[in-house]
């Protein structure tokens, strides 16, 4: 039991205020160095000071001590020592890198446990032929030429490419069509997989090889901690070889579906029937037009077999020893990527006591977390972990992180596992999809914010049971029955695709919660049906059926009986034709015993009135379109957790929206402030029957209200206590007393409420007053020394000749490719699979820098402690003596660069492990950005309002205070800060922290000053991002980024804006 802390009879309020660390996020912490027990030790203090609850322990790209080693359960040994002495927690992950199954490659180098899966082709193997092979991290399969024949087929289709027959030859047969050929093929090896290939998730001996190597592993060595202070074991990505689909009828591509050795005997096990005598039927429609059973009945099967091998055998294995199984499916959004990949991800969360999605890129997957949900619902789960934050760039600020959060908070994620903290930043690491939620980055400190927020959400929505009264039937079994070629099938599966996406997002944004029924769960979820429709710990009183095709017959079943016990069924659209992929009259008998509507937003919406707990109304009483809620029933209360759900607009504009949540019954309310830790008690309004709270939503609010029934003898709602009211608007009570009335600096600086502060600034602007005017210019002062990015060179191998200067990993690819060495990228094997090797070469950089100005610098980059430096011809003798950003980037004194043209020369070793890396030049100076180079400049001592990269900080990363020379009276002062580029705004008085401007209304309420400094906190974006890919639209950022092609290059700087924006507009209370 993760949150044992639940069983208490009620929330105390000590902690909600001080959440402990099983509500708290833990990131993935990226093992991709030597393991070194002091590091690790020291930078799980980090973790624990940016307020995470502990981390998962994540071998990444980059690691070098030798996985599941006696070295390294040293180290998982040494952290949970550390763990236990920090009151953090410990969750382990399965795998070295992704995805799940192989162990690095310890289960795979037994072939017989290797990935297995069906090529179909119409051309045979050929003496010759050149195989194909994947290099990625997914499972995706090629033409590998190993592959043993398991029959040849005689495809004849009719002139519009339908299938009108699939004989299976045999020898001496001639065919009448085309010859299509099935082999049963395995992966070639990969550097992915560590040489090695993907596990064989379709085979249980292969899984029970995988649990045998790695969880026994850590059982072994620290199984006594189970449940303990290691609650879970991660699993990342499991999946099959993906299935692919013809584009035409008519062409001769390769198609790919999973298999293994005995599929064929255990497919006819279950349905009786062969399935390789009617294989074609997987590829292509049938003539006549009718559905094809075998392939309804493969897609199920396939995904059963899947379930099995994988998640349950290793859930049991968890169960069995006390550990939660958690982690996340490989491709769970839309009904395609779960068909191609894992068949459907519901069935898999059978066996998670915790299930998981992943949210890369800020991406809005509502289906995704909604499956998970829903599932943890039904079997009584605690809660739903996330992986979230992953390929967001360094530049993504802590409103983004509150509001990625907060949907899947509102759509019942408890777990948080931000992506990524990296241990080290050596080589690849340092692109493998940041940014770093660690040390490295410079706001690092500042994080307990957002992670003491979600931490206190976690300590209310983990508690009660959710409150759903709808459910839907999950429409993917119906998907998988035009599963065909895409000229005759992708229109019908673009619209199931839409209808999923939409009866998602239009109930979930039409305040209308509800659950999915999977199909293949419900027999076993609900063994007797009946009104309520009891589904596991769950009960609905409504079941929509949204345009499926088919049902099975046990769906069919339980749905007549809800319905004639006066169960709502509500069918959207078409009845379905068929029972089990066959046509039957169930779906006219079911369509007799519903509410029949269109398949349109407003049909469905008025459907589910009845059915809802709440009404989200804006100020003209209709429904809202971008919040969504989570309410849970607790024991003498309810927990009602609201949260914008829509994705990001433009954040410079301040939104300021007025929400009425209506609440069916009468409630007393309080709001719990998860920023602040305070409580306070909410004004309500009553209309009939129900409760009414107005309040006042921004662009990155959320909202956590504790409602506690009030009898129909007391006749009203408690009134809240004068002293902390929140008004009807959604404005603190303390506004009435501040505003107009003479306050004094304590009361200002005590008043930090954000909405109270934009509320005073809009009556001072009102009543007269004008913003105060800053300088052009201000003072600033930088908290790292400004860099100078050194990412082009001349370059030569040992005493050879110079090449023309290139970027430097394109040089060193080029270096790579003269010695034979593999080029790297984000599909390198892993340093500890590699031999020992001695370095024998060393790479020389040599760097052209302008400068204007003679000034002392240092010269940071890795390897330092074995590189030889010259600056201008002279040897530089100086040793490392500190660091930059990283601790692997070692920084150098090599004096000072004199006016004009000078020339830094590195030496460093080079071998398949190391390889040239980005340098980088620091000290006291600016820098002009001239084309594709950098010029050193006069220091910068102040700043305009606006981007920082043309003011002398193009690849500054770091924190920048700004001295307002603004002198702020007795009553105080709103500063208003709504324009900025970093991760968060902070506002500082003598030294002294006042407060954050971070998310909307952007507003601080400040005392009486002579001045005030602001601080905006930076990222690295320009430092270490993709700073040569052009598109920065480009959502999915990746290893390549740094590495990309054609137009997707620039020889010039790509950079970002940084900075706060515009002048902070300062308005005085007269």
């Amino acid at each position: 039991m993760l949150y044992k802390k639940n069983q208490a009879e009620k929330l105390e309020d000590s902690l909600f205020k001080q959440p402990t660390a099983e509500y708290r996020g833990a990131p993935f912490w990226a093992w991709n160095t030597m393991l070194e027990q002091k590091e690790l030790d020291r930078q799980m203090e980090v973790l624990k000071s940016m307020g995470f609850g502990g981390a998962h322990l994540h071998p990444r790209t980059g690691l070098e001590t030798p996985y599941l080693s006696e070295e390294f359960m040293d180290r998982i040994k040494g952290c949970l020592a550390k763990a236990k002495q920090e009151n953090l927690q410990v969750y382990l992950y399965d795998e070295d890198r992704w995805p799940s199954g192989f162990a690095g490659g310890l289960v795979t180098k037994e072939e017989k446990y290797r990935a297995q899966y069906l090529l179909f082709t119409n051309k045979p193997y050929e003496a010759g032929e050149e195989a194909q092979r994947q290099t990625d991290s997914s499972a995706r399969a090629a033409r590998t030429l190993n592959g043993r024949l398991l029959a040849v087929y005689d495809v004849v289709l009719d002139e519009k490419g339908y299938l009108v027959s699939g004989k299976k030859l045999e020898e001496g047969m001639q065919p009448q069509g085309t010859c299509w050929y099935a082999y049963l093929e395995r992966p070639l090896p990969s550097t992915w997989y560590n040489h090695q290939t993907y596990v064989n998730t379709l085979d249980k001996a292969a899984m029970d090889r995988f649990l045998e190597i790695t969880h026994e592993a850590y059982a072994k060595e620290i199984g006594d901690e189970f449940g303990k202070t290691v609650p879970t074991i991660f699993t990342d990505e499991p999946q099959f070889s993906h299935k692919t689909l013809l584009q035409f009828p008519q062409e001769k591509r390769d198609v790919i579906l999973p298999w293994t050795e005995d599929f064929a005997q255990t497919y006819q096990e279950m349905y009786q029937e062969d399935i390789l005598e009617k294989l074609p039927e997987l590829i292509w429609e049938k003539a006549d037009r009718s559905v094809s059973t075998i392939r309804y009945h493969y897609h199920d099967h396939v995904t059963e077999r899947f379930t099995r091998a994988f998640a349950d055998n290793i859930g049991a294995w968890c169960k069995k020893h006390n550990i939660a199984l958690t982690g996340h499916m490989m491709e769970e959004p839309t009904l395609r990527s779960q068909t191609a990949a894992l068949g459907e991800a519901m069935r898999a969360y059978r066996s998670f006591e915790l299930p998981g999605i992943d949210m890369l890129c800020d991406g809005h997957e509502y289906t995704t977390a909604k499956q998970a949900q829903s599932a943890s619902h039904q079997f009584g789960r605690e809660g739903v972990m996330s992986e979230l934050y992953g390929v967001t760039s360094w530049s993504f600020d802590f409103r983004r992180h509150k509001l990625q959060g907060d949907w899947q908070a509102a759509l019942g994620i408890t777990l948080r596992v931000p992506h990524l903290s990296w241990v080290s930043m050596k080589g690849e690491a340092k692109r493998d999809y940041p940014a770093s939620i660690n040390y490295q980055s410079p706001w690092c400190k500042e994080y307990k914010t957002v992670e003491d927020h979600f931490a206190r959400v976690n300590t209310a929505m983990t508690r009660g049971k959710a409150a759903v009264r709808v459910g839907v039937i999950h429409p993917i079994e119906s998907y998988w029955l035009h599963w065909g070629p895409e000229s005759q099938t992708g229109s019908i599966r673009e619209q199931m695709e839409e209808r999923f996406q939409n009866v998602t997002r239009w109930l979930l944004f039409g305040s209308c919660d509800f659950d999915f029924l999977d199909e293949s769960l419900l027999p076993d979820l609900c063994t007797e049906a009946g009104n309520p429709l009891k589904v596991g710990a769950m009960s609905y009183d409504a079941v929509i059926i949204p345009g499926c095709e088919t049902l099975r017959s046990t769906t069919v079943e339980r749905l007549k009986t809800f319905a004639r016990a006066g169960g709502k069924l509500i069918l959207m659209g078409e009845a379905p034709t068929m029972t089990d992929a066959v046509p039957s009259n169930d779906g006219a008998e079911l369509a007799a015993l519903s509410r029949r509507i269109v398949f349109e937003k407003a049909a469905l919406l008025e459907a589910v009135e009845p059915y809802r707990t709440l009404r989200l109304e804006n100020e003209m009483g209709s429904l809202t379109n971008h919040y969504i809620y989570q309410l849970r029933v607790d024991q003498d209360c309810s927990w009602l957790f609201i949260a914008v759900g829509e994705p990001a607009g433009n954040p410079d504009f301040v939104k300021k929206d007025p929400v009425n949540i209506v609440l069916n019954g009468r409630f007393t309310v309080k709001e719990y402030d998860t920023m602040t830790g305070r409580i306070r008690d909410v004004k309500t309004a009553k209309r009939g029957a129900q409760t009414v709270v107005n309040h006042i939503f921004y662009n990155q609010s959320s909202l956590l209200l504790k409602l506690v029934p009030v009898g129909e003898a007391s006749g009203s709602v408690q009134a809240a206590d004068a002293h902390d009211a929140t008004q009807a608007a959604g404005v603190p009570g303390a506004m009435q007393a501040v505003s107009g009335a003479s306050r004094t600096a304590e009361s200002c600086a005590a008043c930090v409420d954000s909405a109270l502060a934009a509320a005073l600034r809009e009556q001072l602007l009102a009543s007269g007053a004008a913003p105060k005017t800053l300088p052009n210019r201000v003072a600033v002062t930088l908290s790292e020394p400004n860099v100078l990015l050194l990412d082009r060179a001349e370059f030569c191998m040992d005493d050879g000749e110079y090449q023309p200067a290139q970027e430097l990993l394109r040089a060193d690819n080029v270096l790579r490719s003269q010695l034979g060495f593999p080029a790297r990228g984000g599909e390198v094997a892993q340093p500890w699979v590699l031999p020992e090797e001695k370095t024998e070469h060393f790479a020389t950089l040599r760097f052209t820098v302008e400068s204007e100005v003679e000034v002392p610098v240092r010269l940071a980059l890795e390897e330092a402690e074995h590189a030889s430096v010259k600056l201008n011809g002279k040897t530089v003798n100086e040793k490392v003596s500190g660091w930059y950003t990283d601790h692997c980037i070692g920084t150098i004194e090599i004096g000072a660069l004199q006016k004009g043209t000078n020339i830094v020369e590195a030496t460093v070793p080079f071998t398949h492990r190391i390889g040239l890396e980005w340098c980088y030049l620091l000290g006291d100076f600016g820098v002009r950005i001239e084309g594709r180079a950098g010029v050193v400049t006069a220091p910068v001592r102040a700043l305009s309002f606006g981007d920082i990269v043309p003011q002398g900080l193009p690849f500054y990363g770091g924190n920048i205070t700004y001295h307002l020379p603004v002198s702020i009276g007795a009553n105080g002062a709103v500063v208003h800060i709504p324009h900025y580029r970093g991760a968060l705004v902070a506002i500082e008085k003598d030294g002294k922290r006042l407060g954050e401007t971070t998310f909307a209304p952007y507003d601080l309420e400040v005392g009486q000053a002579d001045s005030i400094d602001l601080v905006l906190f930076g990222n690295r974006v320009n430092t270490f991002g993709a700073v040569h890919m052009v598109g920065e639209d480009d959502r999915f950022l990746n290893p390549g980024s740094w590495r990309t092609q054609d137009d997707g290059w620039s020889e010039e700087y790509v950079l970002q804006k940084v900075g706060i924006l515009s002048a902070p507009v300062i308005v005085l209370d007269r």
